[in-house]
């Protein structure tokens, strides 16, 4: 008999697919066997309806599983008596691994059922949930190569293990409360507490406690939402002034406070349980959870321990990262005791180790802003014109750190990191570094890099592609913003160039400057610069990003306003930045965007003489703006001569809105209107019918990237969905650059 040998490739180990497989096998009456080994799934099959079989495996995959090909060919032999799941085959890296993925409902309802003997258990899961990622020491994905290896299973999890009919069947985490990891709760001096660790902490939540608990990728500090001198205490123990803090809460809580979108909804309840910005009107909650924002970023509970604190406690709770500010997050127990020992009042702690660090993905309907837990290491297939470029390892930029490996057409774009500056970061990269490269089998035939000579990972780049005796390219930043947006939509290799708009905080340009608006004509291979934002000097250098009232007073000098500066900005000593500005000491010109966004927002009065996180006064630029929709119709002019676009009339323009009285909205409107009219006319003046791109970290801001698509309505433009348009892209762009000059 002729049978069919199946090869299944894609995200498909981990997620149940073998079980899938023989259960699909006996519905349609096949024989043969199915196993994991290096490349994915193989599947050897016989039977009259296998053809049918074949077609069914993608098209009723389970729903963890991504499946990029399914290749058939025939297979002589004599057909088994039945349908077998075999041992597996090989290690090796050429599969993809599964993201952890948030507990399904099977297993929530599991640990909420008193007749379960997994009832109040902290670390049920299945094959359709629980951790993959976090826990995973090597490949193949087997229990010995996790960090579940330590815990011997017992009878009854050891049959379920081993029942192709049980959804348990090769779940690697499977536990229960006789053999499994356990929970306990202790002060910060190490004490362990007597009593129920859920219904313990929950008590200290409820009583306007600061709690530290342990979850998939590291630690969270978690308080009560409600409690507006919980939510300040958190504030001031761990250093974080404004920047908005996550939300957690079961869907129904949620509603009490919120009301998501279905398209935010499906997002929530998505196996990757990312944070999800949703529009808050400032009512419910205390505005120290989010002060200033007209959005919060709520995620549901994602592992058993979370459903259960929630469910004891029945309230919103912050759930930040556990970590002091710039620093990553603690991981490991003793580290949390060392790190959060004066944040947190007690800690949830249980004893399966962490594999590797991964803070929450933070995403909006159709836009990733941070990729992390639940997409990571999830890859992206490059056009098929990468098929015979050399591997590529491509280290980001300096800001928002994540590594790219490119392999067999594929790109793995890494977890977010945070920013080099920080030691403890910067270990965490190094670490991450070797982490991927040894996990996925990768030897790299090049190294990408930014072309900013004193980036932490431009000079690792350097040093490792020497080492390894490889090709070393440089990859100029926004070059790189425009390539990640390119790869992420499967732009191919030769079919022409792209006009992009490049909007963000900074990137060294090849002329010495800093760039930052730009409107850019290239593919992969090369780019022009086609028109920018006129300069302006960077009074300070790093301090104008920390203090926009520096970027304020060159716009208003530039613009013929320097009165006006004068009397909006007492405190500041404007007789040394402008003489800094003139001399040219310490104050490169650069076109960022995010500087101009910075110095309007100074305007409004908005972080004024500093801001205490990244993009807090663009954030708060963006919520004021909000509030006046009718206001986006007369967007406030620039000027554009010889590629300069020059903001010195919009500054003028607000001056007469100020001085007759206008709303703050209805200008903060006005601004964002008219710095999309600027870059998307000046990029249709460029790219005629052509496509347009628009990508770079001022693109997460909602607002502004509409009123860009509105204005670009009727020509292909390409936006950037599941690869964050900030830096956390840029490595993927610099991969995609290296990989196409190399062929």
């Amino acid at each position: 008999m002729t049978g069919r040998r199946i090869r299944v490739r894609g995200q498909v180990q981990g997620v149940g697919f073998r079980p899938f497989v023989w259960t699909l096998a006996r519905e349609h009456g096949v024989t043969g066997q199915v196993l994991n080994d290096a490349e994915g799934v193989l599947i050897e099959a016989w039977g009259p309806a296998v053809a049918v079989f074949e077609a069914d495996i993608a098209r009723r995959a389970p729903p963890l599983a991504r499946v990029d090909a399914v290749e058939g060919a025939p297979l002589e032999g004599r057909a088994p008596a039945d349908f077998t799941i075999a041992a597996s085959g090989p290690a090796g890296a050429e599969t993809r691994v599964t993201p952890d993925a948030a507990t399904c409902a099977a297993c929530a309802a599991e640990i909420r059922d008193p007749a379960e003997r997994r009832h109040g258990y902290a670390f049920a899961n299945c094959t359709h949930c629980g951790p993959r990622f976090t826990i995973l020491e090597g490949l193949p994905y087997d229990r010995a190569r996790t960090s579940m290896a330590a815990f011997a299973m017992c009878p009854a999890c050891r049959a379920e293990y081993e029942d192709p009919a049980d959804r348990r069947f090769h779940a690697q985490p499977i536990a229960c409360p006789d053999c499994g990891p356990r929970v306990w709760l202790e002060s910060p001096d190490g004490t362990v507490l007597p009593g129920d660790a859920v219904a313990g902490a929950a008590a200290r939540l409820a009583a306007g406690e600061i709690v530290a608990v342990k979850g998939l990728g590291g630690f969270h500090l978690a308080c009560d939402a409600t409690d507006a001198a919980a939510v300040a205490r958190l504030r001031a123990r761990k250093r974080r002034p404004g920047k908005p803090f996550a939300l957690m809460a079961p869907l129904d809580v949620l509603h009490r406070y919120a009301r998501p979108d279905p398209e935010a909804v499906a997002l929530l309840t998505d196996p990757a349980a990312p944070v999800v910005l949703v529009p808050w009107d400032g009512a419910g909650l205390p505005d120290g959870v989010a002060p200033g924002q007209g959005t919060l970023g709520w995620m549901l509970p994602y592992t058993p321990l979370h459903h259960l604190i929630c469910d004891a406690v029945d309230r919103p709770l912050v759930m930040t990262s556990g970590n002091i500010s710039g620093a990553p997050q603690a991981v490991d127990n003793a580290e949390a005791r060392q790190m959060l020992g004066h944040v947190a009042d007690a800690f949830v702690m249980h004893d399966r180790p962490i594999a590797r660090r991964l803070d929450d993905s933070v995403e909006r309907p159709g836009m990733v802003l941070r990729r992390a837990r639940g997409r990571v290491p999830g890859t992206l297939p490059l056009h098929e014109g990468f098929a015979d470029a050399p591997d590529v390892v491509a280290y980001g930029g300096q800001m928002k750190a994540a590594i790219c490996l490119t392999k067999g057409g594929q790109a793995l774009l890494g977890h977010h990191l945070g920013e080099l500056d920080e030691a403890l970061t910067w270990e965490a990269f190094l670490a991450a570094d070797g982490d991927y490269a040894a996990l996925f089998d990768h030897r790299p035939g090049a190294v990408a890099v930014d072309l900013h000579p004193d980036f932490r990972a431009t000079r690792h780049g350097v040093a490792r592609a020497a080492t390894l005796g490889v090709p070393l390219v440089e990859v100029q930043h926004h070059h790189a913003h425009l390539a990640s947006c390119l790869a992420e939509n499967g732009w191919p290799l030769d079919a022409g160039p792209v006009t992009g708009i490049v909007l963000d905080g900074l990137g060294l340009g090849p002329d010495g400057t800093v760039w930052g608006g730009e409107v850019l004509v290239g593919d992969y291979r090369g780019y022009e610069r086609a028109a920018w934002l006129a300069p302006a000097p960077l009074i300070g250098g790093d301090r104008a990003q920390a203090e926009p009232w520096r970027n304020l007073l060159v716009r208003l000098d530039a613009a013929g306003l320097g009165d006006l500066a004068d009397a909006l900005l007492p405190e500041a000593p404007l007789g040394v930045a402008r003489q800094a500005a003139a001399a040219g000491v310490n104050a490169p010109p650069s076109s960022s965007t995010g500087r101009l966004f910075d110095a309007f927002a100074a305007a409004l009065g908005i972080c004024t003489m500093r801001q205490s996180y990244e993009g807090e006064a663009a954030m708060r630029l963006e919520a004021l703006a909000g509030n006046a929709p009718e206001a986006l119709a007369a967007p406030y002019p620039m000027a554009a001569e010889r590629c300069i676009l020059d903001p010195a009339p919009l500054f003028r323009a607000w001056a007469d809105d100020r001085a007759a009285g206008r709303p703050v909205a209805e200008m903060a409107a006005r601004f964002h209107a008219g710095v999309a009219a600027a870059v998307c006319d000046a990029a249709v003046a460029v790219a005629g019918e052509g496509p347009v791109a628009l990508t770079g970290g001022c693109f997460q801001n909602a607002l502004l990237l509409d009123l860009c698509l509105r204005r670009l309505e009727g020509r292909r433009v390409l936006v950037q969905r599941r690869v964050p348009a900030n830096d956390g892209g840029l490595a993927l762009g610099q991969a995609a650059v290296a990989a196409a000059r190399l062929l």
